[in-house]
């Protein structure tokens, strides 16, 4: 290990990622190491960590090297892996464009929640599809406190438990992850959202993210939350035919989620890189034996 690695940080909608770019992806990054570089005392500080690699040189996208060149590998905050981040995909894809990597107009990008396609506008903003979400069967609860609300479940390539509640407060501090029901629906755990109308197709959300807590905005999230929003209006554009668009305001900002006929979901917003510099090795190693 050389005795500086680059960094960047970055954010997207104020859910903030170090970036770590390592093409040929020979920096060892345990889960001890992603969670002291997210600290935010004694590291860099981030909802997630994202470790931009070669497709083909990582053991978990060589498969999907064909369709994207680079792979996002995402850790949240406490170092666990993750299948998926929505934001996180903006701020990787507008990393590769500031380094080269991308133009504007199209990329695809591998994830371990398959191959996501992103659009790079002139304006600044990217959008990203997402794909189609699942909607398994069965009844799901979410609680804090004494309260309780159902919950709609929703996979993004992540898990989702969407509840509608009739004030944002009421989600508490979302510290620790929010109980559910049954246990056997969400066996690693899940990211909660807690929702609340704004006006016709305009919702705002809280969310508390699995191993990260409660962060300023979950892409993932939004996208989830929209779906279940559709279900709930009546407005589900695989049953009627035409696209439904909802505005999703997180604490960090907003997103607008579009969900086509086909059940295609498209994300826009904003990517910021705000800095970057290099990691002490020597602190790293500190982590990594």
């Amino acid at each position: 290990m050389s005795t500086r690695i680059a960094f960047l940080k970055g954010h997207g909608t104020e859910n903030d990622f170090v970036i770590v770019p390592d093409p040929e992806n020979t920096i060892d990054l345990p889960p001890a190491a992603v969670a002291a570089l997210c600290d935010r005392r004694a590291g860099i500080g981030g909802d997630g960590l994202l470790h931009v690699v070669r497709s083909v040189a990582h053991p978990e996208a060589k498969d999907m090297a064909a369709e994207a060149e680079w792979f996002m590998d995402y850790r949240n905050g406490d170092g666990s892996i993750a299948e998926m981040c929505g934001n996180g995909v903006r701020v990787f894809a507008h990393y590769l464009q500031r380094a080269g990597h991308a133009d504007e107009g199209d990329l695809a990008i591998a994830t371990r929640g398959g191959v996501k396609t992103v659009h790079l506008s002139k304006d600044g903003d990217i959008t990203v599809g997402m794909g189609k979400a699942l909607l398994p069967e069965g009844d799901v609860t979410v609680s804090v406190g004494e309260r309780s609300w159902p919950a709609r479940n929703v996979n993004m390539g992540n898990p989702h438990a969407v509840a509608f509640v009739d004030d944002l407060a009421h989600a508490g501090d979302l510290y620790s992850p929010p109980p559910f029901s049954p246990a056997a629906a969400y066996p690693d755990g899940v990211n909660v959202e807690f929702v609340v109308d704004r006006g016709p197709r305009h919702v705002a959300l809280r969310v508390h993210e699995r191993g990260s807590g409660e962060t300023r905005s979950c892409g993932t999230g939004a996208c989830a939350v929209a779906v279940a929003a559709a279900r709930r209006d009546g407005a589900d554009p695989t049953a009627t035919g035409t696209p439904v668009t909802y505005t999703v305001d997180v604490p960090g900002g907003t997103l607008v989620i579009t969900e086509r006929p086909d059940g295609e979901i498209e994300m826009t917003g904003p990517a910021v890189i705000v800095a970057e510099g290099e990691i002490d090795a020597e602190w790293l190693e500190r982590f990594v034996r």
